[in-house]
């Protein structure tokens, strides 16, 4: 069982940044591939990025590439999403999710925070 509570949400102004944080509890979290996804007004969740149990294997949707940046630091038990040149389409809640294979989909996620509102004004 992993619980994971993510934090750094907020407002931000378009061209703004921030930094996401997930933190899991139990001592098996580093075995768990760790992906975020956000849910935008009015849609369904997508994918945004994932992250390997080691950190050394990441991949991205396309819209945020080279903007968003995910790593992980598995003695802190915690993954971040650092956030640059925000725009307004990033606007949504943003969930981490903990699962055993290197996924885009959401089924393959096990273990699901509370997330995260961040709001990007224009």
């Amino acid at each position: 069982q992993v619980q994971l509570v993510e934090s750094g949400g907020g407002l931000v102004q378009a061209g703004g940044s921030l930094r996401l944080s997930c933190v899991g509890s139990g001592r098996t979290f580093s075995s768990f591939v760790v992906g975020w996804f956000r849910q935008p007004p009015g849609r369904e969740r997508e994918f945004v990025a994932r992250i390997s149990t080691s950190g050394g294997s990441t991949h991205y949707r396309d819209s945020v590439k080279g903007r968003l940046t995910i790593s992980r630091d598995n003695t802190k038990n915690s993954v971040y999403l650092q956030m640059n040149s925000l725009k307004p389409e990033d606007t949504a809640v943003y969930y981490c999710a903990a699962g055993r294979w290197t996924s885009y989909d959401e089924r393959d996620y096990d273990y699901w925070g509370q997330g995260t509102q961040v709001t990007v004004s224009s």
